[in-house]
């Protein structure tokens, strides 16, 4: 398709009003498709780059039927960084409905160690949290958590956004994933890493890297 349209298009897709091809993303399309989407969004990627964002998109797809522009450019605006963090989520399992209580069953990689909890809370993502706080005990507070639908449907990605502060130092996270309550896991944590580094440098202030809250609201 992407050599040579003509050999799966019965129609140019001007003579139907339209200015390209639009190709469908989804579990079956390889990296060479994934590479000619990002480019047309915007995002040139080297190999390496191509190989990690790859890996999450083959995930997301075996998820959704359909993977939308949106759920890309989600996908490559989410800030990763698994060869240096130093908080990573192995697995989590919740439980919820009407009655209670709900529980999280999380387990982490802390510094290379593997640990878990169980924790309840006020619904399913408060619990994951406690369950987080438990495993890496900190002060920060959390200052705002906001869930966005990426694209709409029951099997939208929902992107979740959290900001923190701690003595000063105020650092946000951010994920994306078709399970809420994953994504709000992996935001949180994405922030306690990042206030890892910043007590590093011991310089409190503002996050250089703030999301722009006014695109997530």
């Amino acid at each position: 398709m992407l050599k040579n349209p003509e050999n799966f298009e019965i129609m140019r897709p001007s003579d139907v009003g339209l200015s390209d091809t639009n190709l469908v993303m989804g579990k079956h399309s390889g990296r060479a498709a994934l590479r000619a989407k990002l480019s047309d969004l915007g995002f040139e990627l080297g190999d390496n780059q191509l190989k990690d964002v790859f890996v999450r998109f083959k995930e997301l797809a075996d998820r959704k039927k359909e993977v939308y522009d949106d759920d890309l450019v989600a996908l490559m605006r989410v800030g990763e960084d698994p060869e240096n963090d130093r908080l990573k989520i192995r697995a989590l399992r919740v439980v919820c409905g009407t009655e209670g209580p709900q529980t999280a069953d999380l387990t982490m990689e802390i510094d290379g160690k593997e640990v878990s909890t169980t924790r309840t809370g006020d619904g399913p993502v408060d619990a994951t949290f406690n369950a987080v706080k438990a495993l890496f005990p900190h002060d920060a507070v959390l200052q705002l958590y906001q869930v966005h639908a990426v694209t709409e449907g029951t099997d939208a990605q929902a992107t979740v956004s959290v900001r923190m502060e701690e003595k000063g130092r105020i650092v946000t996270g951010q994920s994306a994933d078709t399970d809420t309550v994953v994504a709000s896991a992996k935001a949180y944590v994405h922030a306690l890493n990042r206030l890892l580094v910043r007590r590093q440098k011991s310089a409190p202030g503002e996050d250089t890297r703030e999301i722009n809250w006014k695109d997530v609201s």
